[in-house]
This record gives structure tokens, sequence and C-alpha cells, in this order.
């Protein structure tokens, strides 16, 4: 097939749509697709060769976070340019009724639509004031995707209709693979857990993690956190007490190796995320790569996690649950062991070998229809006007 994959976030910031998108579109391009994808990016940016840059992107406040996105005549210049040069046999939309490159290419576009709905979240200025731009346009939309029944239900209460859950990929092997080192790596007496993620968001959890370090060293006063991701560290850790920021090593933002690698050496991933995930990516990248993952409990984490079946779980924003959560796990490494295993054999279900051969059966489906409906002619009664008779 010719695949035009639309990606409303910018390139230039790693994210979780970003990095679905990348990787789908790998996937497929491996498996012999011709595979093109239009996303905002800055004109020094090193793009792969299958993206083009739609232009800069402005940042936004989005879901409790930054999103950085492109709209406007100009980018409705070049979403044009493309689909007129790809002629593509079905496009995906990410994100289509967040205001970005994703709605203008939805209100250009003639043919076999795809989206994907990623956010998770029941009230939305931001979508309550794109709807009306949008709404005459989603009709378009053939196939309905979303990453999880959050994002599932995000669709039925904003959008309207229903989509198919099919969940974010994750290349297993990758982090199955990923080599352990030795600074990351802890003892019985001095184990290391991790945290992945921007750390000026609030939702992402590390103020709550930080609460909760005091009473877990306390009980292990050698614990050693390592801190992954973006971010000014003195702004984040103004008023820690002295202990907390003395046990937490800063490595910055980290390169897709390092960060699986990272999950591979680590005692314990910890997610203590407060809201606004509808899946969990890094959940399963962290199960994938053996560790053993504590998370906050909520619902699209439970849902990766089998229940807490494939890694332990704490009650949302409560740093005392996750510090006593947390000490019960780092002293027993039979019940780590345990957890670690089940998930990474959970983690087999969120492949991309299994993940994109469901995107390619809507993909599939979408054009099959299309085809079918330009070739039938229009109303119930057609088998009649083609003199089948009954």
């Amino acid at each position: 097939m010719r695949i035009g994959i639309v990606c409303p976030y910018s390139f230039d910031v790693p994210g979780g749509v970003q990095f679905h998108v990348r990787d789908l579109a790998e996937h497929l391009i491996g498996q012999g697709h011709e595979v093109s994808v239009l996303a905002p990016a800055e004109s020094d940016t090193e793009l792969p060769d299958y993206v083009t840059s739609a232009g800069r992107a402005t940042a936004v406040r989005y879901n409790g976070s930054v999103a950085r996105l492109n709209f406007g005549p100009v980018s409705a210049s070049k979403v044009n340019k493309w689909l007129d040069t790809g002629d593509f046999d079905v496009l995906h939309l990410h994100e289509p009724v967040t205001p970005s490159i994703s709605v203008l290419a939805l209100m250009a576009a003639d043919g076999p639509i795809v989206a994907t709905f990623h956010t998770s979240m029941l009230r939305s200025r931001t979508m309550q004031a794109a709807y009306p731009i949008v709404r005459p346009s989603l009709e378009k939309i053939a196939g309905r995707i979303a990453v999880s029944e959050d994002a599932r239900r995000t669709v039925t209460t904003h959008v309207g209709g229903d989509a198919v859950v099919i969940p974010n990929g994750v290349y297993v092997d990758r982090f199955a693979d990923a080599p352990r080192k030795a600074p990351w790596v802890g003892t019985p007496a001095s184990p290391t857990i991790a945290f992945l993620g921007r750390m000026g968001e609030p939702r992402k959890g590390l103020p709550v993690l930080a609460a909760a370090l005091p009473g877990v060293l306390r009980e292990i006063p050698r614990l050693r956190v390592l801190v992954a991701g973006p971010g000014d560290v003195d702004e984040v850790t103004d008023g820690w007490p002295p202990e907390v920021r003395a046990a937490c090593h800063f490595l910055g933002a980290v390169s897709d190796d390092d960060k699986a690698s990272l999950l591979a050496s680590v005692d314990a991933y910890i997610a203590p995320n407060t809201g606004g995930e509808s899946f969990g990516i890094i959940l399963i990248e962290a199960m994938s790569a053996g560790a053993c993952v504590l998370a906050s409990d909520l619902p699209a984490f439970s849902r990766v996690l089998d229940g807490g079946a494939a890694g332990a779980m704490f009650a949302n924003e409560q740093p005392a649950e996750l510090a006593r959560v947390l000490v019960d796990l780092l002293r027993n490494p039979e019940r780590r062991a345990e957890l670690a295993a089940a998930g990474q054999h959970r983690a087999r279900l969120f492949d991309w070998s299994v993940v994109a051969d469901e995107i390619l059966a809507v993909y599939e489906t979408v054009i099959e229809g299309r085809a079918a409906a330009q070739w039938e002619p229009q109303g119930r009664w057609n088998r009649f006007l083609r003199g089948g008779g009954r």
C-alpha cells in the first residue's frame, strides 16, 4: 500500500504519539509498504527519509502538558501539497480533533481515512473549541482506532460514534535484548529504581515520588534513584529534603538505547503519574526490558498491568502508599522477579508484529469499503437496480 500518516505533534520533542507514528511507519516500511509521514519540525531538525516537515510548531498547553502543534494557512498549503504528491491508498490521521495538521489533512483529504485517538480526557476545552470546525469532516473517517478503553471513552463522549481499541506498540525485543549498564545496576544493600519522564510536568508524578522517598530512605538508606528526562534540576528539586536530593541521580534526556538499558538495569521502574494517561507505553517498555514495574493505579495503567498481575500498583497521589509498596518490593527479590516475568510475558501482546497487523486490517477494511461504495449504486435496492431481481 501507499500509506500516508499524519502526526500532529512536533518531531523536535519526544513523545508517545511521535514514537508511535515513527515505529508504526518503520514497521510498515519493513513489510514492504510505501509510507510517508507528515509532521511539524524545525527547519534544522534531522528527520528520517520518510518524514516530510510541515514547518515549525508552536507550544500549546494541552491535556496537562505542553504540545507543539502546527496550524494555519501556510501549514494548510503544505498539507495539500503533501496529499497531492502522495496519492495515498489510505490516509492515517492521529488525534484528528486536536487543532493541528491532522485537522487540516482531514478537511482537505478525500479517500479511505483512518484516525487514531490517543487522548484520554472526559472534559477538554480544546476539543470543545475544535469540534465545530472538525465536525463536518468527521464523517470522512471510515475507520476509528483508540489506543485504550480510556481513549475510546473520550471518542464516545466528545466526538460521537465508536472506535476499535488497538493498543500502542513496542518493539519488545529491542528492550528485552538491551544490555545492562554497570553504573545503573543495584545491589541488595544499594538497590536502584528509575523514573523516566518530563520532570517539570506534575502529572508525570515526580513530586509524588519525591514525597515518598523520605519514608523509603529510612528503611533503605542506600537506595539510588535514577531520574531520566528533560527539565531544570534546580527548579524541580527546590524544597526537597537534602537526603532525597542526595539519593537522586539526574541523567537528563537519554537516547532510545540508553532508555532500554536503564530499564533493563534497575531493580524497579516507578510510574507515579497522576492522570491524563490513556495508555502508558513506558510501562510496556519497562516490562519488555524485564523491569519490575510499580505504577499508580490509574485505570489505563491497571489495564496494561492486568489489574496488578504483571506489575505492582499503589493508590494514586498517595506517597505513603507508594513508599510502603516500594519498600516491600525492594525487600522481596522473589516477588520482583515474579512480577518482572509476568510483565515480560504480557508485553508480547503489545509487540509491533501484533499491533501493526491489527492496524493493517483496519486499512484493508476501509479501502475495500471505499471501493465497494464507489462500485455499487446508491440506495437500499441496489440488487434490483442491477437487474438482479430478488
